[in-house]
């Protein structure tokens, strides 16, 4: 499962990084610690603090798009089968479904808990995920 730094976690929950520390000093986030002695929390557990809080993440990907809609957000759950896949996001309030190949899915390494960007335009739904997640 993908973990993610405290600052990449209250970024997609909506909060500050010292609020997720409360969090984590109250034991209300389970974290593990990293060789470098830094606090890595769950994606499932941040997908769902951002299912409850459903506030907007900026998209700071840096990629230039033609389509306007673009919503930041946690991937929730991923039903497969052999050819096709539904995938679910929380991006702030919004929650977002695409479907897609299943081998698209596995190219992108959607899993609940990953980090990534839902590119809307018409009516296609396209779901985004950079290297760096």
């Amino acid at each position: 499962m993908p973990h993610l730094r405290i600052s990449e976690a209250a970024a997609l929950v909506g909060v500050s990084d010292d609020t997720v520390r409360r969090w984590i000093d109250t034991d209300s986030i389970p974290t593990t610690v990293d060789g470098s002695g830094r606090h890595l929390i769950d994606g499932v557990d941040v997908a769902r603090l951002a299912t409850q809080r459903a506030h907007a993440a900026p998209d700071d990907t840096g990629v230039a798009r033609s389509a306007r809609n673009t919503f930041v957000g946690i991937v929730t759950a991923v039903t497969s089968d052999v050819v096709m896949s539904q995938v679910e996001m929380q991006c702030g309030p919004h929650r977002v479904v695409s479907l897609m190949s299943t081998e698209a899915v596995r190219d992108l390494g959607l899993v609940p808990g990953s980090v990534a960007t839902a590119v809307v335009k018409a009516t296609t739904v396209i779901i985004e995920r950079s290297d760096k997640s």
